[in-house]
């Protein structure tokens, strides 16, 4: 089937030139061909446009063929048509330049382009011209010139200590398990065993069996039985082995009862008791072999006149000493914290006299006082309860307010949050912990000497402190600066040895200030009795002392979990994650073990998937001993316990959990002191009535802050305890020690 060609309207021979055909169309378009469009992507692409092209050529070739037919009869007429078009062409041509001509001059590619776009298309164009060679244009621009980083904080370091072994080889725990097997001993000490004798463990232990007591836990006649087992026959109570690792023993026994030292006499009595034939010479042999030292301390203070002769001439009669023998590290750090408070006290510096000055200006009342102190003064001591600490917080505040290098510190982290609540300024600056400041995590930085960059340390919760960490950071305080210890001298002295606050008092080679700001409500005049000795009937009426009596241990631990569960969130208002409570030991029908047990079922059931632990559970993590921060489990994976302690995150490996993390709802008195708790249930089973003591019950009772409920199961031994029980007595060095090198610096 033919198509019929498209043809134009005839006008016959001879069309005027001139006539203004169609705008003939440029490039393809001219041939008959329609070009794809620009955008490819519309509703045909150029394939279908090209085969459409194809048909028009087709038509166009049947329309030739009829011209050519036409054009042997009309040559004339065809020749006038060629003239035509041949005009209109030419026509046409102009038309095309007189419009380029019209238009505005070239347009550039990439004219509108801008930013990165723009940057790059003008490299192009410089490389392809021949002005910038390639690497100089792509290369990577020219680093910004960096400030200069300001100088590091140089945070201060724990003293020098002994570098802890490396954990030992497997191959070393199996040969020390192998040893302890012979022995009878258990094979779960090996690790222990290799880590604490280091290279050559086995060999040690079978050599000296006696080795075994330096594992926490192990008692005399354990080792013995251990020794007999290696040794046989050659196994005797005077083996030299023998009495020296029992002497060492008793004395950190000793030290974790508080003791800095032992009067020689009582340590030959716990000898002979041990079972060694010669105290004497045991004591003797040991201080031979450098494993203990060996004190004289004079009874009399210094600048006591000499004993006389009736004529009135010196006798050559000799001052009364007692003797005292004690492990080195305990020796050498009570020396040291004594070398140190007196080179406070005796070398004052007045260079910052005008600030101190300020600082006292700036104050009121028993804060004031205490300014007054300090600023003449290198130690001062501040005695009061919890109200009493808003002294020491103005005087810190007072203190950087008139540019004094000034920081406080405390025993817990809850310490720190109550006293950063207090100063109420840049608490992350002023206030942190002991144990923060002395590993460099809190506080300043250090001066060019390592000393620590203050002119002000207070130091609260002092009667928390023991002699090592109390030397560490005296040790740490530059000449000229102050140091003000401030706490409350009838709670429990600290977990480890040594009783620095309370010798201190007693030495008095300083500034005492006592506060008069009593703790307000009926649980401040509760516990400012007890620490008189007195115990009172307090008139509660918003019931914030409640007393439950109970017969035995089963009921008081049923009473307790009644009354955190129910009966203080619903009468009180505080939750149970925020009630405290605290009984005298870990053991017995109603100690910490059984009151967790019985807490963790009502409060947080679970499997206790974790090493005995599930996310949620109150814990009291123990990362030294003596040292206890509260906290809650968050979950468990291949790297160990993760917690939450005092709002930081904490990892403890699998093999420290058992050591280091109990369960807390429940916590003895020593965990808990230096911690506040908007309500505290205080658990006293009869069994406990032999260990309670006035500063065990003036701690207890004082963790309260709204609510106080007491299980009493004790009778008369609460309150003979509170009026006849003093704080067990320590033996120290520090007062002895403190006054004499105060007299020689003066």
């Amino acid at each position: 089937m033919s198509t019929e060609p498209e043809t134009t309207e005839d006008t016959g021979p001879g069309t005027p030139e001139g006539l203004e055909t169609p705008e003939a169309p440029e490039g393809p378009e001219a041939l008959g061909q329609e070009t794809a469009p620009e955008d490819s992507g519309g509703g045909r692409d150029a394939g279908a446009e090209n085969a459409e092209a194809s048909g028009d050529a087709g038509d166009g070739a049947a329309e030739s063929g009829d011209g050519a037919e036409a054009a042997e009869g009309e040559g004339a007429s065809q020749l006038s048509e060629a003239e035509a078009e041949l005009a209109a062409q030419r026509v046409e041509r102009e038309r095309i330049e007189r419009r380029k001509a019209e238009r505005k001059g070239p347009v550039e590619s990439g004219a509108k382009l801008s930013g990165k776009a723009a940057d790059l298309l003008a490299a192009i164009r410089a490389v392809e011209s021949g002005e910038k060679p390639v690497a100089t244009v792509f290369a990577e621009p020219e680093p910004a010139p960096r400030r200069p980083a300001p100088e590091p904080v140089r945070r201060p370091q724990p003293a020098p200590a002994a570098a802890a072994p490396g954990a030992p080889t497997a191959e070393a725990v199996e040969a020390v398990r192998r040893v302890l097997g012979e022995g009878g001993a258990p094979g779960a000490l090996a690790p222990q065993v290799a880590a604490a004798l280091g290279e050559g463990a086995d060999t040690t232990l079978r050599e000296d069996p006696w080795q075994l007591l330096r594992i926490g836990g192990v008692r005399p006649e354990q080792a013995d039985g251990f020794a007999r087992a290696l040794l046989g026959a050659a196994c005797a109570p005077d083996d030299e082995r023998r009495v020296r690792a029992v002497t060492v023993w008793l004395l950190e026994q000793a030290a974790l009862a508080g003791h800095t030292a032992l009067e020689l006499p009582a340590l030959t009595a716990a000898l002979a008791q041990r079972g060694v034939p010669d105290p004497d010479a045991a004591v003797q042999d040991t201080i031979a072999e450098g494993e203990a030292l060996v004190f004289q301390d004079a009874l009399e203070e210094p600048g006591a006149p000499a004993p006389q002769t009736e004529d009135g001439e010196e006798g050559e009669e000799e001052r009364p000493v007692r003797v005292l023998a004690g492990l080195e590290r305990y020796a050498l750090a009570e020396e040291s914290l004594a070398d140190g408070l007196a080179r406070l006290v005796n070398s004052l510096s007045e260079e910052a006299a005008e600030r101190w000055e300020a600082a006292a200006a700036g104050t009121t009342g028993g804060a004031a006082e205490l300014a007054r102190a300090v600023a003449g003064h290198g130690l001062v001591l501040h005695t009061g309860a919890e109200a009493a600490r808003a002294e020491p917080a103005a005087l810190l505040g007072a203190a950087r307010a008139a540019g004094l290098r000034a920081c406080g510190v405390c025993h817990t982290p809850d310490g720190r949050r109550r006293l950063a609540a207090l100063v109420g300024e840049e608490p992350e600056a002023a206030v942190g912990t002991v144990g923060g400041l002395l590993s460099g995590a809190e506080g300043p930085g250090r001066d060019a000497d390592g000393a620590l960059d203050l002119d002000l340390l207070i130091v609260l919760d002092a009667p928390q402190l023991d002699v090592e960490s109390a030397a560490m950071l005296v040790e740490s305080l530059p000449d000229g600066a102050r140091l003000v210890l401030s706490g409350d001298p009838a709670v429990l002295w600290s977990a480890g040895p040594g009783r620095v606050f309370a010798d201190l008092l007693a030495a008095r080679a300083c500034p005492q200030i006592a506060s008069r700001a009593p703790d307000p409500g009926p649980l401040g005049e509760l516990v400012s009795g007890i620490g008189v000795g007195e115990l009172h009937q307090v008139e509660a009426p918003g019931k914030e002392i409640v007393i439950v009596p109970v017969r035995d241990g089963g009921e008081a631990v049923h009473r307790t979990v009644q009354l955190v569960a129910d009966s203080v969130p619903r009468a009180i208002g505080v939750p149970p994650e925020q009630t405290v409570v605290i009984t005298p030991g870990h053991g017995g029908a109603a100690g910490t073990r059984a009151l967790n047990s019985a807490l963790k079922e009502r409060l947080n059931p679970g499997p206790g998937r974790f090493g005995g632990f599930d996310p949620g559970d109150r814990i009291a993590y123990s990362p030294a001993p003596g040292r206890t921060v509260p906290g809650r489990v968050v979950n468990a994976d291949a790297d160990g316990l993760h917690l939450e302690c005092a709002g930081a995150p904490v990892v403890v490996p699998r093999e420290r959990v058992e050591q280091c993390v109990r369960h807390g709802w429940a916590l003895t008195a020593h965990q808990a002191v230096g911690g506040r708790w908007p309500a505290a249930v205080v658990v006293l089973p009869g069994d406990a009535a032999q260990t309670l003591s006035r500063p065990w019950v003036y701690t207890a009772f004082g963790r309260a802050e709204r609510h106080l409920s007491v299980v009493h199961g004790v009778e008369q031994a609460l309150p003979k305890a509170v009026a006849e029980v003093p704080a067990k007595a320590r033996t120290t060095r520090l007062q002895t020690l403190l006054r004499t090198q105060v007299a020689a610096a003066g």
